[in-house]
């Protein structure tokens, strides 16, 4: 199938510019902020970083659920569908394989959606979200078992190791909490097109002072990313580093500047998170110091899905929605790949789903944009299927080839 991302001229243009870089009376509320609270009853205060990654509220937490209620109930259903695989995507990248009747699936959710993580294992949590609803985790990715650093507001930079934390309680980013560095922030030119807003540069480095670490003809250099203006690729093996002197430097030998790259991601505003691959990456000019992003009080509380699905021989159902017999809330993320660029859309942000053949599905947004993505479980036929509940309870599977559209409500 032809990839297609289809802009809106008027959108692409308003938003060009429209990154949360205006002043803010709190140049600090995006930064994740909380307490956490260790074993021995000792708390600590402050901003939080998960290990070297994680540092905003709407960077991910990654894991792997527990539960998950309807594909347990549904999974034969599934199984007899047309789906022929069993491997599913993040970000364009298998992550595993479903054991038939294994229904743990990848959770990634925004650290502004959470309200608390209390530890119960060395690899599991209890996740308490803002809408009152939890939770059970397990494994799958590195936030769970991280080491999670905390700038106290009075004994300094701390690193507190996963068993030794009982939970951890989010709130509000305060005015006085600096953490002495700004956000990366700016925009990545790709073979598909432009994206602008706040950068994770190799699925890591989003801070001022992580560093670009590569080889050039006179040594090795580790720079701060906050003292460059301008990366490009070069070639696979290379790439050229300008700072903000105006200095350019060619960089190669290691991943952050070579095909090694383990991805450029953006938080672009007018669709989540979208990962790029060194192979579609061209540049990246970055934005002086400027915001941190949303703030944790600007993520509300999160519905259930609702809305109806009309399937091939005309028959609509309405209700409560369970895509994928996994997604089930409006916080939760649609993950497919366009123009070869991942995508991770949060469902609160999509009007309607069509699904296109059996490799892909056009997603329509609520800003009026559409967008066609393929390859993974959430929008290909390897997706399980959507459960539509009633007012009433009464529970319809709908196998995902016999979907013509979805449409979601609006508040």
């Amino acid at each position: 199938m032809k990839r297609t991302l289809i802009l809106a001229a008027l959108l692409t243009l308003v938003a060009a510019g429209a990154i949360a870089q205006e002043p803010t009376e709190n140049p600090y509320q995006g930064f994740i902020y909380g307490t956490i609270t260790t074993r021995s009853d000792t708390a600590y205060t402050g901003v939080l970083r998960w290990n070297t990654e994680e540092a905003f509220w709407d960077d991910l937490f990654h894991s792997s659920k527990e539960e998950v209620q309807f594909a347990e109930k549904y999974e034969k259903e599934a199984r007899d569908s047309d789906r022929d695989e069993n491997w599913w995507h993040v970000f364009g990248r298998k992550i595993g394989i479903r054991v038939e009747g294994d229904p743990s699936r990848v959770l990634a959710v925004r650290f502004g959606d959470l309200k608390e993580i209390r530890v119960v294992g060395r690899n599991s949590a209890e996740l308490l979200l803002k809408n009152g609803s939890t939770l059970e985790v397990r494994g799958y990715s590195n936030d769970v078992g991280a080491t999670v650093k905390v700038r106290d507001t009075t004994l300094g930079d701390i690193e507190v190791p996963w068993k030794k934390i009982k939970k951890i309680a989010f709130a509000a980013t305060p005015t006085d909490a600096d953490p002495g560095v700004f956000r990366l922030a700016g925009t990545v030119d790709t073979d598909a097109g432009e994206l602008r807003g706040y950068i994770q540069w190799d699925e890591q480095e989003c801070l001022s002072t992580d560093r670009l670490d590569g080889e050039t003809e006179d040594g090795d250099l580790s720079i701060e990313m906050g003292r460059i203006a301008r990366i490009e690729r070069r070639n696979r093996r290379s790439s050229i580093v300008t700072l903000r002197d105006g200095r350019e430097l060619v960089m190669d030998g290691t991943n952050d500047v070579n095909n090694d790259n383990r991805g450029i991601f953006v938080e672009d505003p007018r669709y989540g998170r979208v990962a790029v691959q060194w192979n579609e990456f061209r540049s990246v000019d970055f934005d002086a110091p400027g915001g941190s992003g949303r703030s944790y009080d600007e993520f509300s509380a999160q519905e259930p899905l609702r809305g109806t699905v009309t399937e091939r021989d005309g028959t609509r159902h309405t209700g409560r929605l369970i895509w994928d017999l996994d997604e089930s809330q409006e916080w939760e993320m649609l993950d497919g790949i366009g123009q070869d660029l991942d995508y991770a859309i949060p469902f609160a942000m999509i009007a309607a789903l069509e699904p296109v053949g059996s490799h892909g599905t056009r997603v329509e947004l609520r800003s009026g944009e559409q967008i066609e993505l393929e390859e993974g479980q959430d929008v290909s036929e390897r997706n399980d299927g959507v459960v539509v509940i009633s007012e009433s309870g009464k529970e319809t599977y709908i196998a995902f080839s016999d979907i013509t559209r979805v449409e979601f409500d609006r508040e």
